[in-house]
């Protein structure tokens, strides 16, 4: 998930830089290899953990490789340049698999008959027919969810109390007294759309010139008044444990849920209880993975989606890597008995359905690209 750890790049060069790959041949040599007994994996940090992917392999006996994304449109555009023919599952959120990956070709259906009944055993959000994981007509399905959360920005309750977060929402960075006392966590894309929010914006619509120079004039100000901007989610949470900010701008779950499970209870996601999408004030993202359309196709890509909905590897799931989220499994008694009292804690269980409710979905920013040159240009500003 969730999230965006690394700066973007311009998408249309990156597109350039693979689609040159593919029509040279100097495309990874795994894109060859055979195919019965293997399995490449195009991911989120999580999916490519050992503790997840070695007892696939051992059962199956599979060579399976994963690389880590560090980017929706990146991957996306990855395989619009050839790598459909490199991956057999990715990894991405919600949005990616329905807007443009399936009308596009990049990926293919999954069985509904071997599927769909797993979406019935997943949190009540998340039953069947779940509108992300369907292409547009309703009648394929497109992959399956497993991680999620609310993604907004986190406190310190011991100097900003969760009611009070909840309440002000984003407009919180926006006082005065808030000068110096808060961080910025760089994952651009969910910065944008942070600031999208913090200007009133619906991030997820087209924009008029008016809400660009809203942007605008937030994003300058939310990094102008930051004491620290980094892309390391351990170090934003040590500055705040420390007393160094009081707050992380661009957050959730996900980046407080190491402190929280390490005794740091007091570092908190926030979600905000109003906001500019259609009332709601925050975003929750959703993975789906999916079936990539490779021309010479593993055998093993929907035993894998199997595979990880298994209670015990559902758990390993929700926990790997160092940083913790819930998953749609959760829905099911046996994946709830996995999780103890503290990593339920870690991952906000208590709050978790209230902040759903308070959150839209993760999409598309149809400006992106006009929000992100003025986005990196208010950051190079601030870095000087």
């Amino acid at each position: 998930m969730f999230k965006n750890k690394i700066n973007r790049r311009n998408f249309m060069q990156q597109t350039g830089v693979w689609a040159a790959a593919a029509a040279a041949g100097t495309l990874p040599k795994f894109a060859r290899a055979a195919r019965d007994k293997e399995l490449n994996i195009y991911c989120w940090e999580g999916y490519n953990s050992d503790d997840v992917l070695d007892p696939f392999r051992r059962e199956f006996g599979a060579k399976v490789r994963a690389e880590g994304l560090t980017s929706d449109p990146d991957a996306v555009n990855r395989l619009r340049a050839g790598e459909t023919k490199v991956w057999d599952l990715v990894n991405l959120n919600n949005p990616w698999a329905r807007e443009m990956m399936y009308p596009e070709g990049l990926i293919k259906p999954i069985s509904r008959e071997r599927f769909e009944p797993m979406y019935k055993d997943m949190m009540p959000a998340f039953h069947p027919p779940y509108s992300w994981a369907m292409d547009k007509s309703g009648k394929d399905l497109l992959g399956m969810t497993q991680r999620f959360g609310p993604f907004n920005f986190v406190v310190n309750t011991n100097k900003i109390s969760r009611s009070m977060g909840e309440d002000q929402g984003f407009n919180i960075f926006l006082d005065p007294k808030m000068k110096g006392r808060y961080g910025v966590l760089t994952y651009d894309n969910w910065n944008i759309y942070h600031m999208c929010v913090t200007a009133g914006v619906d991030p997820f619509k087209k924009h008029s010139k008016a809400e660009i120079a809203s942007y605008a004039k937030v994003c300058k100000q939310i990094f102008n008044g930051a004491k620290l901007l980094t892309d390391d989610l351990v170090a934003m949470n040590l500055a705040m444990i420390n007393g160094e900010i009081d707050a992380s701008f661009t957050g959730g779950t996900y980046t407080a849920s190491p402190a929280r499970f390490d005794g740091a209870k007091q570092i908190r996601g926030i979600t905000p209880k109003k906001g500019p999408m259609n009332g709601k004030g925050g975003i929750v993202w959703i993975e789906l993975t999916s079936v990539v359309n490779n021309p010479d196709p593993s055998g093993l890509s929907e035993d894998f989606l199997a595979y990880v909905q298994r209670p015990d590897v559902s758990k390993k799931v929700a926990f790997a890597e160092g940083t913790y989220n819930p998953v749609t499994q959760m829905g099911s008694d046996k994946v709830m008995a996995t999780f103890n009292k503290e990593e339920l804690d870690a991952i906000q269980w208590d709050t978790l359905e209230e902040e759903m409710s308070n959150s839209t979905d993760y999409d598309i920013n149809p400006d992106y690209s006009e929000m992100y040159d003025i986005y990196s240009a208010a950051k190079r500003e601030r870095e000087g």
